[in-house]
């Protein structure tokens, strides 16, 4: 009891020893942020005293401008007026001197005085003295320098769900904020993949993906890869100085189908990789030679050390031999993951070259000669390219022809529930075709490929 009421202490000791060092370097950071908060305060002062030198200088400028442009005018008029009058004074004395003359010398007179430089002058200022255009009011911006404070911390954003859309591999979040802010410079967007519906857990295992400098309150994600069952979004608000609180976390769910081809189910003649499937010419020659050689050697137990030494160790044992789940021209390979509930989507992408391939689901039922849509255990849309392009819908052995363009990529949307399987042209979101039936089964999806690639997305 003792020892352990020293270990309790010794870990509360050490707790509060932690604590002591988190709040002295609080302190220090208080005083480095105070300082650099300071600074940044004095720098955006100067700079606005600087623009309020500059837009003064410019202002007593252009008075000093009209004024001098105005006195040019007045002084030059002045000058004129002067020259004026004083002609007309001494046209005044002359006339005066010339009244007692005789009438030719009057006639002179009365010639030179209406050809006086007086008569010809104009009595209206060119200049006015007001200078009222010039009258300033700063009211309303030193009311707005009164008003300058600190910048708030931005308000919490929320995403509105209902205007989230997900589709194809897309997805875009709408976002507002309680009320305007203009002060707001970009927002910043998190989204983490996961496989658990409602708030994020503690541990998870997918880490945050960040988009910053986001100008808008909506935002789309292409190119995604949904590879989980959800994707948990989240975005805050920043202004200059400062990034306000995360908006509330918002889950989508992706509708994504994650599975992954299983090798053990593929025909000899194909060859799995990872979400892919190509046409090997040689598989099954090279089957058929291994199998011949092991004729003529004793078969040993399942469980014997010979036979463990011959395994691959990348291969788990399987309990047909041969890898004979399809053969013939039954060319198919089958996913990992059956479907017996609920809404699924995903995509396949086959190469330009391919002669056949089709893609679909089917019951785990299936005949291991049985190509798919011939029979009532399979649904598939067909791609035929050996002599004229086509594409057909196929189930029990019935083919729809379907007059559409011919997509490279291919969506499948299963929705068990209501027994619908739909094919998609990926990239422009057409409707290629819809089976409608009631799946008693669960239905695994199922791929035929001949002579070409097919790769899953």
């Amino acid at each position: 009891m003792g020892k352990k009421i020293i270990t309790t202490l010794a870990l509360k000791n050490e707790e509060i020893q932690n604590f002591i060092c988190c709040l002295k370097q609080s302190l220090d950071n208080l005083e480095a942020n105070s300082n650099q908060v300071q600074e940044d305060l004095e720098s955006e002062f100067s700079s606005l005293h600087a623009v309020l030198y500059e837009l003064k200088e410019g202002m007593v400028t252009r008075i000093k401008q009209e004024r001098a442009s105005r006195t040019y005018e007045l002084q030059s008029q002045l000058s004129a007026c002067t020259k004026a009058l004083e002609s007309s004074e001494e046209l005044l004395e002359l006339a005066n001197q010339t009244l007692t003359v005789s009438v030719y010398c009057g006639s002179v007179c009365v010639c030179s005085v209406t050809m006086a430089p007086a008569f010809r002058l104009s009595l209206k200022a060119k200049a006015s003295d007001s200078m009222n255009h010039m009258m300033v009011d700063f009211t309303q911006e030193r009311n707005m320098l009164q008003a300058i404070k600190f910048l708030p911390v931005p308000a919490t954003p929320e995403i509105h769900l209902a205007e989230c859309q997900v589709f194809d591999n897309t997805v875009t979040v709408v976002w507002t904020l309680p009320e305007p802010d203009s002060k707001i410079e970009h927002y910043i967007l998190e989204y983490r993949r996961t496989n658990h519906d409602g708030p994020p857990r503690a541990r998870e295992d997918y880490p945050w993906m960040v988009v910053e400098g986001i100008k808008e309150t909506e935002y789309t994600l292409t190119n995604l890869r949904f590879d989980t069952r959800y994707m948990t979004f989240r975005v805050k608000a920043c202004n200059k100085a400062v990034a306000g609180e995360f908006s509330e976390p918002v889950t989508l769910e992706t509708h994504a189908f994650v599975f992954k081809l299983d090798a053990g189910s593929a025909h000899q003649n194909l060859k799995v990789e990872d979400l892919s499937v190509e046409w090997d010419s040689s598989g099954g020659k090279v089957a058929v030679q291994d199998i011949r050689k092991e004729k003529n050697r004793t078969s040993s137990p399942m469980h014997s050390p010979a036979r463990t030494a011959m395994m691959s160790p990348k291969r788990a044992p399987s309990a047909r031999v041969g890898r004979d789940r399809f053969t013939a021209e039954s060319y198919t390979v089958l996913g990992d993951t059956m479907i017996d509930a609920g809404q699924y989507y995903w995509e396949v992408r086959y190469d330009k070259e391919s002669k056949a391939f089709a893609a679909g689901v089917a019951l785990r039922s299936l005949g291991r000669f049985d190509q798919l849509g011939k029979s009532n255990a399979s649904w598939c849309i067909h791609l035929n390219n050996w002599l004229q392009q086509s594409l057909t819908a196929k189930h029990n052995n019935k083919a729809r022809t379907l007059d559409c363009p011919i997509p490279d990529r291919i969506g499948i949307y299963c929705n068990y529930e209501e027994g619908t399987l739909s094919f998609y042209n990926s990239r422009t979101k057409a409707l290629l075709h819809t089976f409608r039936t009631k799946f008693q089964q669960p239905v695994i999806p199922a791929f035929m490929v001949r002579y070409n690639t097919v790769h899953f997305v």
